[in-house]
């Protein structure tokens, strides 16, 4: 039966009349994905950088399991219930400064919606009415909603077709020296009165293909912001828990944004979460006897309980398993493992950040072909633009990983 309906399924970034078939995936365990047709794939990518724990985890199966016997789901209007409250000041305390007040949503997109909403009505709320625009960094990815992708690069991020439908933000080269930061900080000054916050992915420009930049960069884009009065948020969606080598990202800068989005790996990989996280004297500008002051923003199924057991499990795993460790070992073997790919003429840099590791090619002329390549050595690579890469779960073994390195030095050869 289960065939039969790919004739009514509608695929994610996929030209329908010309894609190859879709695997079937019928089971996962660990770095493992184990397909219908009994063919078993080390996955390399952790379900879009989701399952930092691997898949199945006991741990949090468990924590869900329990909360789908008490409570799946209750509306959090004007209704509270103790899995998001407990996750809520979790959250507070581990990220940095004054990180205290949380909004829950369900996916990426929509935390960075939320920050979007968040940054413009902060100003409205003040009195200051024209500061409605963004500025965001060439190369970013911050989701595929109106809102968002209106931020986003337009040819990076996918949507140059709806240039005309969204807002218009304002873009940027995100700065690497001195002279790209003059050039930044005089865009600032120019339109000073309307912005109302800059967003930057911190360290890595993920879907934009894995682009590195340094913490210093971060440090002068806090500075930026302040000398202009402006909201930086960080969209930590693909950064968050561990991904760059430490818990956040913002933390290797050692600053604190105003508002930072969290999704991805929030929940472990098994259920969809998000958080659009605020400082106090953000949340402060919305507590008002004006009604129309109050954040209107509510999603259905907002701080879903099976979801927010699943990230106080998940953040369990965090305090109790060495995760950022296996970051930093994951590291060290990919950078020595996806080293020979250097020598390769089709290679144009190898790169690695905690548990990230890119080898970006001169081209990639067939991406059907190449992801079919990988699919014969039974790993499961998703390489995009002219990039190649692994986010494993940052519980693979040493194995599976040499498993998914040598596969790529292989196919690229």
């Amino acid at each position: 039966m289960a065939a039969e309906g790919l004739s009514n399924i509608w695929l994610p970034y996929t030209q329908m009349r010309t894609a190859p078939m879709p695997q079937t995936a019928k089971r996962t365990e660990g770095s493992v994905i184990e397909l219908a047709d009994g063919r078993r794939l080390i996955d390399g990518i952790a379900s879009w950088w989701t399952a930092c724990h691997g898949y199945n985890h006991p741990h949090i199966h468990d924590a869900v399991s329990r909360q789908l016997r008490e409570m799946p789901h209750v509306m959090f209007g004007g209704l509270v219930h103790a899995p998001a409250l407990d996750l809520a000041s979790r959250l507070a305390r581990l990220l940095p400064g004054d990180l205290e007040r949380v909004f829950f949503t369900d996916s990426g997109s929509v935390a960075v919606e939320v920050a979007i909403k968040m940054a413009v009505q902060y100003w409205i709320n003040k009195g200051q009415r024209g500061r409605t625009r963004l500025l965001s960094f060439r190369g970013g990815y911050h989701g595929d909603t109106l809102g968002t992708m209106a931020i986003c690069d337009p040819e990076e991020g996918m949507h140059a077709m709806f240039a005309g439908a969204l807002p218009e933000q304002i873009l940027a080269d995100l700065p690497d020296d001195d002279a790209s930061f003059t050039a930044l900080d005089k865009i600032i000054a120019d339109h000073r009165h309307e912005l109302a916050a800059i967003v930057v992915e911190p360290l890595v420009q993920g879907a934009g293909g894995m682009v590195f930049h340094a913490p210093e960069t971060l440090r002068r884009l806090r500075t930026l912001a302040d000398r202009y009065g402006l909201l930086l948020i960080l969209d930590e969606i693909f950064t968050g828990f561990g991904r760059t080598g430490s818990m956040f990202a913002c933390e290797q800068a050692s600053i604190v944004p105003d508002i930072i989005t969290l999704s991805k790996a929030l929940t472990g990989g098994t259920m969809a979460l998000a958080a659009t996280v605020a400082r106090r004297h953000v949340f402060e500008a919305f507590s008002s006897d004006d009604p129309r002051h109050a954040l209107m923003h509510g999603p259905t199924f907002m701080a879903n309980p099976l979801a927010c057991a699943a990230a106080n499990a998940s953040l369990d795993l965090f305090e109790r398993e060495p995760r950022l460790d296996q970051v930093a070992t994951i590291g060290d073997q990919m950078r020595h493992e996806l080293a020979p790919c250097r020598a390769l003429p089709c290679v144009r840099d190898v790169r690695v950040m905690g548990a990230i590791g890119v080898v970006q090619l001169t081209e990639i002329e067939n991406l059907n072909a190449l992801k079919a390549a990988f699919l014969k050595e039974n790993v499961w690579v998703r390489p995009f633009r002219d990039i190649v890469y692994l986010t494993p779960a940052l519980t693979i073994s040493r194995d599976e990983l040499s498993q998914l390195t040598t596969a790529i030095h292989r196919v690229l050869r």
